[in-house]
Parts: structure tokens; C-alpha cells; sequence
């Protein structure tokens, strides 16, 4: 089963509410994702924290409904 655009937004928006979400579908299946998350909460943290807090808001989704999903993050310039 795979996960739709806005289930993934709403999961991140959840745990990161001024997120600034760009999501790609790039093998067109709902189930490989490309995402570039922007937000605050990302100050001072490392790339694997940052990557940690996204794949954290997604819970158990993450290698079961969401197959798979290549990140960008960053803090807001």
C-alpha cells in the first residue's frame, strides 16, 4: 500500500508545523519520494538529526507504506 501526497505532508506538518514541504513522486507509484523540507526546527541540528525529526513524523510508514524517501533539509536562511 502506498502513501499519497498529502498523508505525507500532513504527518510532517504534524511534528514540524512551519515545514515548507516539496515532495516529488519520482518512480510515479506513491510509494518513492523525493522531499526538500525546510524549518526552523532544523537550527543547529546536524543533517542526521534533521533527517531523524522527518523520518521520526512518520513513524512506523517509513519502509512499510512508504517505501522510499530521499531527503533535503535545511533551516531557513
Amino acid at each position: 500500500m502506498a502513501m499519497q501526497q498529502a498523508e505525507i505532508e500532513a504527518m510532517i506538518k504534524q511534528a514540524l508545523p512551519d515545514a515548507i514541504i516539496e515532495l516529488v513522486d519520482t518512480a510515479g507509484d506513491n510509494n518513492h519520494w523525493q522531499a526538500k523540507i525546510t524549518s526552523s526546527a532544523f537550527a543547529g541540528k546536524s543533517m542526521i538529526q534533521q533527517h531523524q525529526m522527518v523520518y521520526a513524523s512518520l513513524g512506523s510508514k517509513m519502509g512499510n507504506e512508504l517505501h522510499a524517501l530521499a531527503l533535503t533539509t535545511q533551516a531557513p536562511e
